[in-house]
């Protein structure tokens, strides 16, 4: 017997935002790590981001970086791109083009440094920007910082660094793996249409 949203694009919805709501939350879900694909003129650039926040009302998604990183610089010169989500055991698939909004030292960034673990801020306290090239394999973290040997206080030299991209959804596109065949769909949320997809 095929799920409910094998042939109601309504059920797609509430499937699909279900699984993005638990992968805030759920560490061992697939779609808590998207692959995020940005570009610039010259360069196509892809990575694995942690899922932080899940907004159907809003349409928003969320992810958190340095400041320093090469996607904020891609970002800025570019802000659409793209999330994608694998989920093996559900065979589910979504492809969701965006346009990032990047936030430092503002307001959005502030509330979700507060939430962020002491043990998670050691990230943003490395003196080089990530991708900086060494001559040594290292974490680019002082001794100190590996060890976990600094206080909240201290953490809070990172804020600086911390970045949170704020993707703003433009289209959805579904796919779901089944034997019987396949299905596809296409949600634009900037035209407010919706379709079946060959697969």
């Amino acid at each position: 017997m095929q799920p409910a949203y094998y042939e109601d694009l309504k059920e797609i919805q509430n499937k699909y935002w279900s699984m993005l709501d638990d992968a805030v939350t759920n560490r061992g879900s697939p779609f808590r790590i998207p692959v995020f694909i940005c570009s610039d003129q010259n360069t196509i650039d892809g990575r694995i981001v942690v899922l932080r926040k899940s907004d159907r009302q809003k349409n928003l998604l969320q992810f958190h970086t340095d400041y320093r990183s090469s996607k904020v610089s891609i970002i800025k010169k570019n802000n659409n791109a793209s999330l994608v989500f694998y989920d093996k055991e559900e065979k589910i698939q979504l492809r969701i083009k965006v346009e990032c909004i990047i936030n430092n030292q503002n307001l959005i960034s502030e509330e979700s440094w507060k939430k962020t673990q002491h043990i998670s801020r050691r990230c943003y306290l490395t003196d080089d920007a990530p991708g900086t090239i060494s001559n040594n394999p290292t974490s680019g973290m002082i001794s100190k910082l590996e060890d976990f040997d600094y206080t909240m206080e201290q953490s809070e030299d990172g804020y600086k660094n911390f970045t949170v991209i704020q993707c703003k959804i433009q289209s959805i596109e579904w796919l779901y793996l089944a034997a019987k065949g396949h299905r596809r769909a296409k949600f634009d949320i900037e035209k407010k249409e919706e379709t079946w997809l060959i697969p």
